[in-house]
């Protein structure tokens, strides 16, 4: 029989894990519930829902730390830190609008689980890297915590860097305490118009390797930008290639007319500045240009940056996709046609030269219960990260088969 458990507290989740792992009954993890819909489909009778979990434990905004419990609402997140002026720097991702529901309602602990992690992350790092110390619950139903409340080096095995990104397949994260970093004074954009992706992906390679300390860097071919219902880029016709630049304002103006000035040979250039740089770049963060129709197949694929321009001409000629490039070229966004397969074989065939690894993000439930959904592991990692799941949730208990049929 199917049930829910909605724990208030960290010993009411110790209680829920207890009874699962006696009973040998799988749990699916919830926090809020708006990431449901990213990796495999899951197919177990009991929910242990987090949402009573919430809200802010502590913010310490000179000492750049905030710690939250797991179901904490992006928003409600956010709302504290500009207040004060400051930002999560790894710019993570909202997937709410992706599978059709409302924006900022997702969680910070889902945020860590997926390791989520937005345009910036080519200068601050991955949401990992910003993780200072956790409290979880084993699938041995065993509390622990990891880190704390400063930066240090670490010793011993850093567990947080492990957790984030696990999806909640090894521990039941109850408190997380994370960086933040003051937000910038100012944020431009240089825009280079009608580049074809080759020529894109050289001027982003001059603006990474410049001395302007490039913040972002995305491409959106002309196929894309001339659709009549992209939100910023509507009806531009041409393809845009776009650089960030972000700090004190002075800084900001001065490092923008060198870098015209150093990229003036690739073509025609503009800017954005403020509200409408805020607003693109929130745009290629949620990747909004791909949120319609719901469940259409869309892949998020990781490439060395010269070679992204090439993974998404030829996917999107053979596979009648479309899509854009993120993080210099690095970040593949694709959405296909649906189709009953989500082309796994020709998505991860096209990057197999390249190296890198590509997820389906976005997909019918049948569909993510019959294919890979994250990339498929050589057997000897296969082999060390099932150790590491025997190790943290023996009885399979905690989100089985998330990541992995079987797990």
């Amino acid at each position: 029989m199917a049930s829910t458990f909605q724990p208030s507290d960290d010993s009411q989740v110790l209680e829920a894990v207890t009874w699962a792992l006696a009973e040998e009954a799988p749990l699916e993890v919830v926090g809020r519930g708006g990431k449901r819909g990213f990796g495999r489909h899951l197919q177990v009778d009991h929910t242990l829902d987090l949402s009573g979990l919430s809200g802010i434990n502590f913010y310490e905004p000179e000492e750049l730390i905030l710690s939250a419990k797991p179901a904490t609402p992006m928003a409600e997140i956010e709302a504290a830190l500009a207040e004060r002026g400051q930002m999560l720097a790894f710019e993570p991702m909202d997937m709410g609008p992706l599978f059709g529901k409302v924006a900022g309602e997702g969680s910070i602990g889902g945020v860590f689980a997926c390791n989520l992690s937005g345009p910036r992350r080519v200068k601050a790092g991955a949401a990992r890297d910003h993780l200072l110390g956790f409290n979880a619950i084993s699938g041995r139903a065993e509390a622990f915590k990891s880190g704390g409340r400063v930066v240090k080096n670490v010793t011993g095995y850093d567990l947080s860097k492990l957790i984030t990104g696990s999806y909640g397949t090894l521990a039941v994260m109850t408190e997380l305490t994370f960086k933040v970093l003051p937000a910038p004074e100012k944020t431009y954009t240089v825009l280079l118009d009608g580049l074809d992706g080759a020529a894109a992906t050289r001027a982003m390679a001059a603006a990474m390797n410049s001395a302007h300390e490039v913040a972002g860097a995305a491409y959106l071919p002309a196929s894309l930008t001339s659709r009549s219902d992209v939100s910023y880029v509507q009806g531009a016709g041409a393809s845009i290639t776009a650089l960030r630049l972000e700090g004190f304002g002075p800084s900001v103006e001065q490092r923008c007319r060198e870098l015209r000035e150093e990229l003036g040979a690739f073509g025609a250039l503009e800017e954005l500045h403020s509200r409408n740089s805020a607003r693109f770049w929130s745009e290629i963060r949620d990747a909004a240009y791909l949120t319609a129709p719901e469940e259409t197949p869309t892949w998020r694929i990781s490439v060395p940056p010269a070679a992204g321009h090439q993974v998404l001409a030829k996917l999107s000629s053979e596979l009648d996709g479309e899509g854009f490039l993120d993080w210099s070229g690095g970040l593949v966004w694709l959405s296909l046609p649906a189709g009953d397969d989500a082309s796994h074989e020709s998505v991860r065939g096209a990057i197999a030269v390249h190296g890198g690894h590509a997820t389906l993000v976005r997909a019918p439930a049948d569909i993510r219960a019959s294919v890979p959904v994250f990339q498929p592991q050589p057997a000897p990692l296969a082999a060390l990260s099932a150790r590491v799941k025997d190790s943290f949730d023996p009885k399979r208990i905690l989100n089985p088969g998330r990541m992995v049929a079987g797990s």
